[in-house]
């Protein structure tokens, strides 16, 4: 049995591990939204995920650097992201300034049926870094979606946030071990992985 460390796909394949440089990239927020702040989908180290989404916030608006927000709204009486309730709102810490993107999906992958491709298009940068909510799902179904889309994605390790999940036996997984591993996975093949704001070069 080999006792060699792992390599991720992106390292056998030959890909770079160098983070992008925010003055050239494009930021996405992805639904810095109020339901997982105080609504029916609390997440474990939520808060102190938006306080380092609000560092980045602040060093790519000093640099006016690109930044979309991305709100995910479901149908009207949904129990979780209903359009006609507060929760949908994006928190008070993280709010678009005026001019700033903001695209609405429905799906996981922010790309879905949404303007996304649209706006980084007219924006005409294949360089992302991506962080918000949650890891497991729209974090990681963008983050692989702009990959395939030929982007180089960057995502923030703690500018994201999950929850514990059920284990189907009964059991329950814990929130860091769903953030542990789907950051993994997305290390492997889709982007590079940097543990808070302040790795990502100027």
């Amino acid at each position: 049995m080999s006792t060699a460390s792992p390599q991720t796909l992106r390292a056998l394949s030959g890909a770079t591990e160098t983070p992008s440089s925010l003055k050239q990239s494009v930021v996405i927020i992805i639904d810095a939204q109020k339901e997982y702040q105080n609504g029916a989908l609390p997440l474990v180290g939520f808060r102190e995920a938006v306080d380092e989404i609000g560092r980045l916030l602040a060093r790519a608006r000093a640099y006016g650097v690109p930044i979309i927000h991305v709100v995910h709204k479901a149908k009207p009486g949904a129990k979780v992201f209903d359009p006609e309730k507060p929760y949908v709102e994006i928190v008070d810490a993280l709010k678009p300034l005026p001019g700033e993107i903001v695209v609405e999906k429905r799906f996981p992958d922010s790309f879905t049926q949404t303007i996304l491709e649209a706006e980084l298009q007219k924006l005409g940068r294949k360089d992302l870094v991506i962080v918000g909510f949650m890891t497991h799902m729209c974090v990681s179904s963008t983050t692989r979606g702009a990959a395939e889309r030929g982007y180089h994605c960057n995502v923030i390790a703690a500018a994201c946030a999950t929850r514990d999940l059920p284990s189907g036996d009964g059991g329950v997984v814990e929130a860091k071990v769903v953030q542990t591993a789907n950051l993994a996975a997305l290390r492997d093949r889709f982007a590079v992985v940097l543990k808070d704001q302040s790795f990502l070069p100027e």
